[in-house]
């Protein structure tokens, strides 16, 4: 439903440092009477359906409920009156990958409620991590939005290197990079102490906002890494069983190697979560995770065997246990959900989107492409035999004639 009585704008919100003074420059635009309706809105980086995703949602509330009330009490103070402050959570039905993603999102919304400008902090983080702003500028740019970014003051350089090195996820990271460096070297010998702790600092600075994209909490992240530390051995008996498997198969020419592309959508949430299933379906024989796009992961599979695995969800349940508890690993498998989908071959249910992604046309499916190509050879075919027959017709005619002559 569009807004009317004057202009609006839309401000996506997330938890930052400069987020009052964002919302206090927007209050200012609406008393100098450049908007009638401000419109706050998170861009989820989680879905709903995911494990702990009404916590999420909690805390996006939060954030979004926050910003409404320093708006009214900044619009109340100037003596505006009759302005329409809205807030949304939007994006909660797939996972938003990217800027190109979120600035979809925002556009979407903007042109289903009539909004022609978007403002946006200068620090905005929707993922909690690398600040999105100047690809965000990048992406809306194409769209028919005015953008503009909030001219407050950010936070210097050292500020910012100072909150980045102090904070919980510096601690993390810095301490499971450290056990890694000893892990590799001799945790005894002094020189591996300082350079140790050397690169483990550099590690933490630069990386542990882009590694974590929220802050480790308690007893949550203790029970990570204990349910963490019971999933190692599980995820090394797959990957000897699935060498076996694969082995067997090389060996035995009899057995069938069937390789396919297919497409399960997860239910495990995105960020971290994400990266330990898509990373461990790699680490098993027999299975490669090329992309993950909005919910959805694109597992290539070598064996029939190794594809029935992969859809029966053993690796997405143990990655819900580790992030969310036995509740969350009870979840029904990609299998029984119809989450899944053959992307080649003859048993495929899907087309293979790569067309698609390209800018190109999706065929029907790999079988009707197949069929095609077979068809457009036997085409090419029978006109090289016509041709081949007239010209040893042509030939035939010519000797006739020089020997009449």
């Amino acid at each position: 439903m569009a807004d009317s009585g004057g202009d609006a704008v839309v401000v996506p919100v997330e938890a930052t440092p400069t987020l009052r003074a964002t919302v206090a420059h927007v209050a200012e635009a609406v008393a100098r009477g450049e908007f009638s309706t401000i419109h706050f809105v998170v861009l989820a980086s989680w879905r709903d359906e995911d494990p702990q995703g009404a916590d999420r949602r909690a805390d996006a509330e939060h954030v979004i409920d926050r910003a409404r009330v320093w708006a009214e009490t900044d619009l109340e103070d100037a003596g505006v009156g009759g302005t329409n402050v809205r807030t949304a959570i939007v994006g909660t039905d797939d996972y938003l990958f990217g800027p190109s993603d979120y600035a979809r999102r925002l556009a979407a919304y903007a042109d289903e409620h009539g909004v022609g400008t978007v403002v946006l902090d200068p620090e905005y983080t929707p993922v909690g991590n690398t600040t999105l702003l100047q690809p965000m500028e990048f992406e809306l740019s194409s769209t028919s939005l005015d953008v503009r970014e909030a001219p407050v003051e950010r936070p210097t350089r050292r500020e910012r290197l100072l909150t980045e090195a102090t904070g919980i996820r510096f601690a993390a990271v810095f301490g499971v990079s450290l056990l890694f460096y000893f892990v590799l070297g001799d945790p005894l010998y002094w020189f591996d102490w300082v350079t140790g702790v050397a690169s483990a600092t550099i590690v933490a600075i630069t990386l542990s906002r882009i590694s974590l994209d929220h802050e480790p909490s308690f007893p949550e992240t203790p029970l990570r890494i204990l349910r963490g530390a019971v999933y190692v051995p599980v995820l090394l008996f797959e990957i000897v069983k699935s060498n076996l498997l694969v082995a067997r198969v090389i060996l035995d020419p009899r057995l069938p190697i069937d390789p396919t592309m297919n497409r399960v959508r997860v239910l495990v949430g995105g960020g971290l979560p994400l990266m330990t299933l898509s990373n461990s379906i790699t680490l098993t024989p027999g299975t490669l995770t090329t992309r993950a796009r909005d919910e959805n992961l694109y597992v290539h599979s070598l064996i029939p065997s190794a594809r029935d695995g992969l859809f029966d969800g053993s690796l997405e349940r143990w990655t819900r246990f580790i992030y969310y508890g036995r509740e969350a690993a009870r979840l029904p498998t990609p299998r029984e959900r119809d989450d899944v989908a053959i992307l080649q071959g003859p048993e495929a249910t899907e087309a293979l989107p790569i067309a698609q992604a390209d800018g190109g046309a999706v065929a029907d499916s790999p079988s009707d492409d197949a069929a095609e190509a077979v068809n457009r050879d036997a085409d090419a075919g029978s006109e090289a035999d016509a041709d081949a027959d007239a010209d040893a017709g042509s030939e035939v005619d010519a000797d006739a004639e020089v020997t009449d002559e």
